[in-house]
């Protein structure tokens, strides 16, 4: 009898500590997501800072351009008014999109296209694009770790019991995976 007490204990302490173990384990990827989320707000807020340089440098340049620029504003603007992370992952897929538009334009003014200021802001930019790129790959890869012990049993028991939800992935929009057409 006291045998089959002991052996149950150590049961039950074990499982004890293995909800433990897979609660903080929960916990820490959750806030691992949150950081690497943090990660892109950084880097996407310093994308921000730079647009109005270059859009008033591009309308210098570009008298009659005004619905580009409008729209890179407006996407800005979406973005920074965004209440959840998925309508901020729409409004930087629509102002990557915008911006795109936005150095597709120079390529039609030569005169902005060798400005110096212009050339500046778009290399910042570019290497920004780049950690932001960086900055979701890392968010998915931590959103992947999460998402897959919410689900996986057994730590799916105590991800239920805690109520802990699945978060999403950043994706490309419809026209990121369109076909790229290139005309000589």
């Amino acid at each position: 009898m006291l045998i089959a007490i002991i052996v149950i204990g150590v049961i039950v302490f074990l499982l004890f500590i293995y909800g433990i173990s897979t609660y903080n384990s929960l916990v820490g990827l959750r806030n691992r997501v949150n950081d690497q989320w943090s990660q892109i707000d950084v880097e996407l807020k310093r994308r921000f800072d730079l647009i109005p340089n270059l859009v008033s440098t591009v309308k210098g340049y570009t008298k009659h351009e005004s619905e580009t620029l409008e729209n890179v504003v407006k996407a800005r603007n979406t973005y920074l008014t965004a209440g959840t992370k998925e309508q901020a992952m729409d409004a930087d897929n629509e102002l990557t999109n915008a911006i795109t538009k936005l150095f597709a334009l120079s390529e039609s003014y030569p005169d902005l296209k060798a400005n110096q200021n212009f050339q500046d802001l778009q290399n910042q930019l570019k290497e920004t694009e780049d950690k932001i790129s960086f900055a979701r790959k890392f968010y998915n890869d931590t959103a992947l770790q999460l998402n897959d012990k919410i689900e996986m049993f057994p730590s799916s028991i105590i991800a239920n019991m805690f109520k802990f939800t699945k978060v999403e992935f950043f994706k490309a929009n419809e026209a990121e995976r369109e076909n790229v057409k290139v005309e000589f």
